[in-house]
């Protein structure tokens, strides 16, 4: 019979993620992510030293696919596209399943630990940044860069936040990202 087969950090940290999107950082709990994994707790500690290593670690993740991930390969190299870079950045991340509710729980759970609130704005500063290079690409004012660039952030972080039921929305926030992007 062979050695077990430990449950990696990646999949503790993936489960987290999960849990934290379904039910904010308070269901982030070392006994119900074991049961979701069908493994013993135990195996939790061979992976993390306790919870709040987890959850460092949920951040560094989601950190690296909200960002490193979602603009990896998009830049400003001959050929490449301000504009599509800004569409399949957001894509990237507020458009996506999964990372939708993982980006607004982060959001919630800024409100109350500063780590996350230190994380959160880490990011949002490095999308700023990510969308201010490519609308600098399209326009020489500044300012006008930097209105778009936040038009830009908002429309992708608030979009996912209107209850609005309307049909045909994402022709409509296509609509809205070509007025903004010009």
């Amino acid at each position: 019979m062979g050695a077990p087969v430990r449950t990696t950090r990646e999949a503790w940290i993936e489960q987290g993620l999960t849990m934290l999107a379904e039910g904010g950082p308070d269901a982030v709990r070392v006994e119900p992510l074991a049961n979701a994994l069908g493994v013993t707790k135990g195996g939790f500690y061979g992976q993390f030293a306790d919870r709040q290593e987890l959850l460092v670690a949920m951040l560094d993740a989601w950190e690296k696919q909200a960002v490193d991930d979602a603009i990896s390969g998009l830049g400003s190299g001959p050929g490449d596209d301000p504009r599509e870079n800004i569409r399949l950045a957001g894509l990237a991340t507020m458009s996506h399943r999964r990372m939708r509710p993982i980006d607004l729980a982060v959001r919630e759970w800024a409100r109350r630990d500063d780590e996350a609130d230190r994380r959160l704005r880490r990011v949002d500063q490095r999308r700023m940044a990510f969308l201010r290079s490519q609308f600098a690409q399209l326009y020489d004012d500044p300012e006008e860069v930097e209105a778009r660039s936040l038009l830009a952030f908002c429309l992708a972080v608030g979009e996912g936040l209107l209850a609005t039921g309307r049909r045909g929305r994402q022709r409509v926030v296509d609509d809205a990202l070509r007025l903004v992007t010009g």
